[in-house]
This record gives C-alpha cells, sequence and structure tokens, in this order.
C-alpha cells in the first residue's frame, strides 16, 4: 500500500495494521460496551431478571463460587480435562499429520478414513463412550479427544503441503535423504503453522468442555453449569461461561506468546 493511501483514513485503513494500543483500548472499548448495554437492560427492567441476571449480580455470584463453594477446584478439574485430552491429540496429529503432508503414498491411506470421521458430530458418541468406558474420566476425556484430532491432523496435513517444493529439491539434490529432509527441511519450514493450528484447536476443545463434562460427571466447570441449571440458578450458568471464556483467552495468549518465542524470526521481520 502506498503512503498516500495510508495517509487517507487513518482509523478505518484499508489493511493498514493499527498500533497495539489502538488495539488494546479497542479490544476493552467493545466489551464495556457490552456489559454496559446488558447491565443497563437489567437495570431497566427490560428483561426477566431471573434469566438474565445483571453482570453485577454475576460478579458477585462469581465471587461466592470462588470464596465460599470451592469452584477453584472444578475449574481446575476443567483444565486437566482439556490439558490431558489436547496433548493425547497432539501426540497423534503432528506426527500423522506431517506424515501425510509429507508422503503422499499416507495420504492416500490415511485421508479417506479422517475425512469421513471430520462429518461425524463427536456429541453423537456419547452413549456409546458410556458403554465402553463407563462414567469416569475415559468418556470425558474421549470426546475431546474425538472432537478434535481429525480436525488437526487436517490442518497439520494441509500445511505441511504447503512446504516450498524447491526447499524440498534442493535438499533432495544435495544428497539427503527423505527422512533427513523431513526432519531438517519440512519439519522446521512447517513448525510454525503447527503451533498455530494447535492454538486454533485447543479452542475447539475448549467448546467441547461442557458437552464432555455433561457425561455423568460430579466436577467440572460444565458439571457446575448443569447443577445451576436444574435449580434455574442462572447466574452461575452465566459464571461458568465467563470462566471459561476467560481460560480460553489465557490459553490462547499463551499459544500466542509461546509462538513469538520459538520464532522470533516471523517478528523481526515485520509478520
Amino acid at each position: 500500500m502506498s503512503s498516500g493511501a495510508r495517509r487517507t483514513g487513518r482509523w478505518l485503513g484499508l489493511r493498514v495494521p493499527v498500533s497495539r494500543t489502538q488495539a488494546v483500548l479497542s479490544g476493552l472499548a467493545i466489551w464495556a460496551l457490552f456489559f454496559t448495554v446488558w447491565e443497563s437492560v437489567s437495570v431497566a427492567g427490560l428483561v426477566n431478571d431471573l434469566l438474565v441476571p445483571a453482570p453485577s449480580k454475576v460478579l458477585v455470584t462469581l465471587e461466592e463460587l470462588f470464596v465460599e463453594r470451592g469452584f477453584a477446584s472444578d475449574v481446575l478439574v476443567s483444565v486437566g480435562r482439556v490439558a490431558v485430552s489436547f496433548a493425547a491429540v497432539c501426540l497423534v496429529a503432528i506426527p500423522l499429520g506431517v506424515a501425510m503432508g509429507s508422503f503422499p503414498a499416507i495420504e492416500a491411506v490415511v485421508n479417506p478414513f479422517v475425512s469421513a470421521w471430520r462429518y461425524l458430530p463427536a456429541p453423537s458418541f456419547i452413549p456409546i463412550l458410556l458403554m465402553w468406558f463407563g462414567t469416569g474420566e475415559g468418556p470425558k476425556l474421549a470426546l475431546l479427544f474425538i472432537g478434535v484430532i481429525f480436525f488437526l491432523i487436517t490442518l497439520i496435513m494441509d500445511h505441511t503441503r504447503e512446504v516450498r517444493s524447491e526447499l524440498v529439491e534442493t535438499a533432495l539434490t544435495l544428497g539427503a535423504g527423505r527422512w533427513t529432509t523431513l526432519r531438517t527441511v519440512i519439519l522446521p519450514a512447517v513448525l510454525p503453522n503447527i503451533v498455530v493450528a494447535m492454538r486454533q484447536m485447543l479452542a475447539v476443545s475448549w467448546t467441547y468442555l461442557v458437552i464432555a463434562e455433561i457425561v455423568a460427571s460430579t466436577n467440572g466447570v460444565g458439571a457446575m453449569m448443569m447443577r445451576a441449571r436444574r435449580f434455574l440458578h442462572t447466574d452461575e450458568i452465566l459464571c461458568g461461561i465467563l470462566v471459561i471464556g476467560a481460560l480460553g483467552l489465557f490459553f490462547d495468549a499463551l499459544f500466542r506468546g509461546l509462538h513469538r518465542i520459538m520464532f522470533p524470526y516471523l517478528y523481526n521481520s515485520g509478520r
């Protein structure tokens, strides 16, 4: 973009990057507007307070949950379930996705199977998971695993395919073997995108959390929300939603920071 195009319409320039300060202030402003409208609508009596409690009431309930009712243990249980299941997903998806993207012969065998499973809704497996694993941690972890694994494999496969062919051909021409090329050329080239794909799919894992914790669960954020539903405690349900959203943002920020630490050259070059 030319400097003249950047000078015109500074605030709403087409593909003109904003400063970090503007990005932070804009993000805070939209959330402040959201909660202000929510509080105003509730205080004015335009909605049923039982079904849509005011944010101030939700924050009081959230404090009560943590201080008086041991909600922190439920949060830690949920974080543990997401962490364990996602670690298992990565252990399978990363090597398999890289192999499929690097070797068309492997893709030809595995991709038809993976592609079919992507279109099956993970919650539909709940009855059979209960039959297979009982009512312990097994069905919850299995549901979180199934909900993410096939999408992450496909993303990593696609990113691996996008590694420039000139890099691979140069390595082979210089005498590197297949596995050496895979280890020293393809994997380092695709690793930044693998971390991005992991970050994207971790968000999906959090969206499946409540569904997983409905499965005969007595602890966790989702279990608390289901108990609250029985007694029409909408404020507690909203607390659970806010906590899951906050946890998701926290782990997203962790992955962003990890990406910057692992691949500083991508940011130093202006990317």
